[in-house]
């Protein structure tokens, strides 16, 4: 049983805390999420004493975790202790602190898309590094509206929480319009994302500027013990041929402007729309480009106007378009079309010309201007990088690097973060050693797809932007982010032999809400959130019952551990990387449990739903895998509290036959990998196992 989770949550328990010795700083740091408890959590340490101590407290994790992996590998077989011995030759001394210019992956930029990637790679225990041109986070302004599936994926990390209690919900849209013949009305008031059009839990966009994005993963970086290196910008690179010839980076420190270079496995250009990584690596914005200006106010207003706590879109045939959104702290931003024939002067008018643009399409309703926060102008444009990664699938450009477009929809901060979300799982089993060259190059594959699927639509609704407002179905899932789905390939597998229209869901979609009971405590869960996302992937078995399906699952259960099958062999790869190189813990952790998802294998959570009362089903009477799986047991007998009144066997697999066992393979971003059902005598159990070694050969390999 891997115990690397709960081994590294105790040393996180024995270690010194950054957040010990760093300077108080409460904006920065949640001091009652620290794991030592201290009587006060003032401190004497200054910035520079608290420099100073950073390399001693790595030195001593190094030689703690030398330590303990000595001791754990009195713990493995022969042939695993072999294992480890070729994964790292150093084992017999102790390791040197590697030099804090070294990592496996080095991103530049820490906007969302940076930071969400630098997260995801530090939880997952990938030695990553985040640098940034800034100063500081974003304080103002920027990127602000989270969309449905966004605020799915944050609470698969389980960092939503901090967001919901911060942002705004908007669950409307609401239309007005203005010419000669009419003054200004309303002309429509609807629901962005109707139930009856959308399956989700979250039907709303939830508004909070881009720094309340940056900071919960910096807080949950730092509580991991990582940092953005700041005030560093990005110059060049160079690299040598061969896949284990480490980038040399060049950088340069801001306030004196001299260079620094960094050794990275990885780059990863998340530094913007302007990226200097895109242009170094020969990529170029490909797509179209306009003259149409648009204005940008986040500001807090006193009017009349009636709909001012909605998403409204306005336009006047005489003076443009506004769309007008409700912000955290009583804040309204307004995006103010400055039209060609009404511009005076230069494109990029003054606020005040602007803030009159405003009062003028909004008459007869008075606005006064109380606070103005932030200000600033874009230029529309739908652009996509020519590509996104080198020849070597060592250099790769996530976020606005990759992609341009209107604001107007609320889709770049969250198709970028979503860039992120699926590089970092393929980087970790790349950095590992698990991932075959084809699974770095899908990154490009699925996602240039997605944003090209996202300009075409852009440049339709930008120059509409009441009728981009109107919740038509087509408008309704680019708008949630659930229309972002992948085509066939390695990691999207239909099968040959069958039309994947025989199941509802196709490889390369995204799983809809689904509620089940968990058995060992009863509870009623939402079962595509239950299961944390730690990198691994989700294999669903959905059976009526285990007494008429036992053989299947006992034969599947001794195929996923075995060392003479590909799966298991996976399974003791990863087990071993882990306990060498263990995911990084943090306060939170501790909360979450992560070692319960992952008894087994730290690349795969095993998860049994039946179709009977929870209180029937018994965790001695499981096949072996699921008494060691016992959080990821579930009774499918809560179909009344589903969104569409289904059971979640109905609804992800159309249902099992008596004897029937249906599998689903969900990869670490929630996307799904591939689906089957089988016949569930104890023989099928052997064809289900070489279906999944099968799916998975196709981009993976063994280290062990």
């Amino acid at each position: 049983m891997p115990e690397f989770w709960r081994q590294n949550s105790q040393k996180l328990h024995r270690k010194l805390s950054r957040a010990d010795i760093s300077p108080q700083n409460t904006e920065t740091v949640d001091y009652h999420r620290t794991l030592t408890p201290k009587s006060s959590y003032s401190s004497s340490y200054s910035a520079k004493d608290f420099n100073a101590l950073l390399p001693q407290e790595r030195a001593q994790q190094k030689q703690l975790q030398w330590r303990e992996t000595q001791e754990s590998l009195q713990l493995f077989d022969p042939l695993q202790r072999s294992a480890l011995q070729q994964f790292d030759l150093n084992l017999q001394s102790p390791p040197s602190p590697p030099p804090p210019t070294s990592s496996d992956v080095l991103v530049v930029g820490a906007g969302p898309a940076g930071l969400m990637l630098a997260c995801n790679l530090i939880r997952f225990g990938i030695n990553a590094e985040a640098i940034d041109n800034r100063h500081e986070k974003t304080p103002t302004g920027r990127a602000d509206s989270l969309q449905p599936k966004t605020i799915e994926t944050l609470k698969q990390m389980r960092l939503a929480d901090r967001l919901l209690t911060k942002g705004v919900k908007v669950h409307d849209v609401r239309c007005w319009q203005s010419c000669a013949e009419q003054p200004l009305r309303r002309i429509s008031k609807d629901r962005q994302f109707p139930p009856s059009s959308l399956d989700c839990l979250d039907p709303y966009l939830l508004l909070a500027h881009q720094g309340f994005v940056e900071d919960i993963f910096i807080k949950d970086i730092m509580e991991r013990g990582v940092e953005v290196q700041r005030d560093l910008s990005f110059v060049d690179y160079k690299s040598e041929i061969g896949q284990n010839n480490p980038l040399q980076v060049i950088c340069k420190v801001n306030s004196s402007q001299e260079k620094e270079v960094l050794t990275s496995r990885y780059l990863i250009g998340c530094d913007g729309s302007q990226s200097n990584v895109r242009k170094v690596m020969g990529s170029r914005p490909v797509g179209h480009s306009s003259d149409v200006i648009w204005a940008v106010i986040d500001g807090e207003l006193e009017t009349d106007f009636p709909d001012l706590y909605s998403k409204v879109a306005i336009h006047s045939d005489e003076y443009g378009s506004i769309l007008l959104f409700p912000r955290e702290q009583n804040l309204t931003r307004l995006y103010i079309e400055m039209r060609k024939d009404l511009r005076e002067g230069s494109a990029r008018e003054s606020q005040e010309t602007v803030m009159a643009r405003v009062e003028a399409i909004l008459d007869p309703y008075y606005i006064h201007w109380r606070h103005i926060e932030w200000f600033g102008h874009y230029q529309i444009g739908q652009k996509v990088a020519s590509r996104y990664q080198d020849e070597e699938n060592k250099v790769f450009i996530a976020g606005d690097a990759t992609q341009t477009m209107s604001p107007n929809a609320s889709q770049g901060m969250n198709h970028s973060l979503h860039d992120s979300f699926n590089l970092a799982w393929k980087l970790n089993l790349a950095v590992r050693g698990l991932a075959k060259p084809c699974l770095l190059a899908t990154y490009e594959i699925e996602r240039r797809q997605v944003a090209q699927e996202l300009t075409n639509f852009d440049l339709e609704q930008s120059s509409a932007p009441v009728a981009a407002s109107t919740p038509t179905a087509r408008n309704i899932r680019f708008n949630s982010g659930y229309a972002a789905e992948y085509s066939p390939s390695v990691l999207n597998k239909c099968q040959p032999q069958k039309s994947c229209s025989t199941l509802p869901l196709r490889p390369g979609t995204l799983l809809p809400p689904a509620r089940a009971t968990r058995c060992i405590d009863f509870n009623p869960v939402d079962l595509h959130l239950d299961i944390p996302m730690l990198g691994q992937f989700r294999l669903f078995f959905f059976t009526k019952n285990t007494t008429d399906t036992y053989g299947f699952l006992d034969i599947l259960s001794t195929h996923a551990i075995s060392h003479n099958t590909f799966l298991g062999r996976l399974t003791h790869s990863i087990n071993t990387s882990y306990t060498l190189q263990p995911p990084l813990a943090a306060a939170s952790d501790d909360f979450i449990r992560p070692e319960r998802y992952t008894p087994i294998s730290g690349l795969f959570t095993f998860a049994l739903v039946v179709q009977q009362k929870s209180e029937d089903v018994e965790n001695r009477e499981v096949p072996s895998l699921w008494r060691d799986s016992k959080f990821t047991v579930y009774a499918d007998d809560i179909p009344e509290s589903d969104t569409r009144g289904l059971g979640v066997t109905e609804k992800w697999m159309g249902g099992v036959k008596d004897g029937e066992v249906g599998i689903l393979v969900v990869r670490p971003d929630g996307y799904l990998g591939c689906a089957e059902k089988f016949r569930g005598k104890k023989e099928e159990g052997l064809k289900a196992a070489r279906w999944l070694d099968e799916y998975f050969d196709g981009f993976l390999q063994c280290t062990c």
